[in-house]
């Protein structure tokens, strides 16, 4: 299976974005890349307000995503990545990770764990999501995802682990500070590690977050990274995980249950 994590800086309009993204599927169309991850937030943004993407959310049928479908039936690849969405049931805007392949939306994941941290408050502008997304499914692989400040808690990784995931994706806007990188590196190769699965992480690189994109194979080992903006690809290997599984099979090792979220239930793919 082979990926592709485009890491860029989303722009202000959300035209040029499409773009982007339509220039960056087609490289891993043509480099035969079956998923491409794209960052948090890929609607617009703008380096200077961290609220501006909820303030620009579509409604999910809306031109943005059709966009998105209309890239994905053209290329064949299947995008993965998160905007933020007009929920009209809501008072506020919900942070969606989107997995689109042939066109279809097949995963609408909303944001569990919402960025109160460091001195922002994703809470006053995004509702919080409540359910555990699904596996998806992708040529035999099994993907569960994940959303920016989703890395720092654990339990949704081995959640997804222990219902048969192979790759954990992260698609991020990770803020810059102190130590920030290091967190980045050391959260996504230690989701990798402890559940045994591949991990492929893209956060937006602007002037407000790191970039440091990444693919990671089940034993923390660096497959790619990218510190600017382009694409980068990474092989995962079936017989690699199921070895890196029989070394290390803390899988089947563990002694403690399930993670569950309050409330919410996981449907299968």
């Amino acid at each position: 299976m082979r990926v592709a994590i485009a890491q860029f800086a989303v722009d202000r309009e959300p035209d040029r974005n499409i773009e982007t993204i339509r220039t960056y599927a087609m490289q891993a169309s043509a480099n035969g890349a079956r998923v491409l991850l794209l960052p948090e937030g890929i609607i617009a943004r703008d380096a200077t307000d961290p609220y501006y993407p909820a303030h620009h959310a579509q409604p999910i049928d809306g031109p943005f995503v059709a966009a998105l479908r209309a890239i994905s039936a053209q290329t064949g690849v299947t995008l993965m990545g998160t905007v933020h969405v007009i929920d009209p049931t809501a008072p506020k805007p919900s942070n969606v990770f989107l997995v689109i392949g042939n066109g279809e939306i097949r995963l609408a994941y909303r944001k569990i764990h919402l960025y109160d941290a460091f001195g922002e408050r994703e809470s006053d502008v995004i509702e919080t999501g409540n359910e555990v997304p699904p596996l998806i499914t992708i040529d035999g692989w099994r993907f569960g995802v994940m959303t920016c400040y989703d890395l720092r808690f654990p339990e949704l990784a081995r959640a997804h682990a222990i219902a048969g995931a192979d790759v954990l994706v992260v698609s991020a806007a990770w803020a810059r500070g102190a130590d920030k990188v290091d967190h980045w590196t050391t959260l996504c190769k230690a989701r990798a590690l402890e559940n045994t699965c591949y991990l492929m992480a893209c956060s937006e690189h602007s002037a407000h977050n790191i970039g440091h994109s990444m693919a990671v194979d089940p034993m923390a080992h660096m497959m790619a990274q990218s510190e600017s903006d382009d694409v980068v690809f990474a092989d995962f290997d079936r017989d690699t995980l199921d070895k890196a599984r029989q070394t290390l099979p803390v899988l089947c090792n563990r002694r403690f249950t399930a993670p569950v979220l309050q409330g919410a239930t996981r449907t299968t793919d």
